[in-house]
């Protein structure tokens, strides 16, 4: 069976568009490959973080994923933190990287613009050959991103066919998967630009444990175009267009389905119908994730997969200490 890895940092609250983007994959895949998910906390330090948030997201996250529907059986769940050897794999793989490489970085150069040298840490600049180190450390066959991350990947790939050919063959190469339905998901204000919490207006997100009604709210409300044909164009209609892949996405409707189902209606018919399918996700989500975060699941989950996870990459830091040099 293929590996698949992937990762969420707990930074901010998770959005809807997190979960179409990312977490429903993982659910969906976790039958066909044998997953292996990370919560990031490591990479959520390159910015100043609240260590009590921090901490609280962190569990939020997992039993977030575990509401979803992710399943401890199929899936390895553990937090990169409890894992030193994601940090010492790091720096070898910084040290058989190059400068060049990283400025090149695209999330690097939109985080630090703008911004003074003395607002930026070297941890924003550097973490991409920690996210190298996740993925390869594992062996992954495949990672599930968005096209934003997609970059990272490839840099991923270049550093790991680099190794293999200074050291001998080590690494496996990962392949990226951009789903094609949910590969985006865009703010309900300002349909340009990706659903983030960060961004000023909240009316433009939604979080996956926001109140259900506020939520239905959000998507009555959300910018459309004065054409009123519900017809999936993201280039001139991206607001209506953002709307039907997330009642696709949701109800699992292919978007020319989504089309003719509602060819005869008008916006205000379509946001509500949208609107009521993302009011009865968040209710469901919700009811299952105050069950686990009530319970000793999220604990259990975690102490599970490290000790998977420790075993495997035990095993890689140890052939790649050797092939570098750096054992006895």
């Amino acid at each position: 069976m293929k590996r698949l890895l992937s990762g969420i940092k707990p930074t901010g609250e998770l959005t809807l568009g997190n979960y179409l983007g990312a977490i429903k994959q993982f659910v969906d895949m976790q039958k066909d490959y044998e997953s292996f998910i990370f919560v990031a906390n490591l990479h959520a330090i390159t910015v100043y973080n609240d260590k009590e948030e921090l901490l609280k997201r962190t569990r939020d996250l997992v039993a977030i994923y575990l509401a979803c529907g992710l399943d401890a059986e199929n899936t390895t769940i553990f937090l990169q933190s409890e894992n030193n050897y994601h940090t010492n794999l790091g720096w070898v793989l910084e040290c058989n990287a190059y400068v060049g490489e990283l400025n090149r970085m695209t999330q690097f150069k939109d985080k630090s613009k703008n911004k003074s040298e003395n607002a930026i840490t070297c941890g924003l600049y550097t973490y991409p050959t920690l996210m190298a180190a996740d993925i390869i450390l594992y062996d992954a066959d495949v990672v599930p991103v968005g096209i934003d991350q997609k970059q990272h990947v490839e840099l991923t790939r270049n550093i790991a066919e680099r190794f293999n050919k200074r050291y001998g063959q080590t690494f496996k190469i990962p392949e990226p998967i951009i789903s094609e339905i949910t590969q985006k998901i865009y703010d309900l204000q300002n349909p340009t630009k990706k659903m983030s919490k960060t961004e000023e207006n909240p009316k433009g997100c939604i979080t996956l444990l926001e109140n259900p009604a506020a939520a239905a709210k959000k998507i009555m409300g959300a910018v459309t175009d004065s054409d009123n044909k519900i017809k999936y164009d993201p280039e001139n209609k991206p607001g209506i267009s953002n709307l039907i892949t997330i009642y696709s996405a949701l109800t699992n409707v292919p978007i020319k389905d989504v089309e003719n189902k509602f060819k005869d209606s008008n916006y205000g018919t379509f946001k509500k119908a949208v609107a009521e399918v993302v009011s009865q996700f968040l209710t469901d989500l919700q009811a299952k994730y105050q069950e686990i975060i009530n319970s000793g699941k999220v604990d259990e989950v975690l102490d599970k997969g490290i000790k998977k996870a420790r075993e495997i990459a035990q095993a890689k830091v140890k052939e790649v200490y050797e092939k570098v040099g750096l054992s006895r």
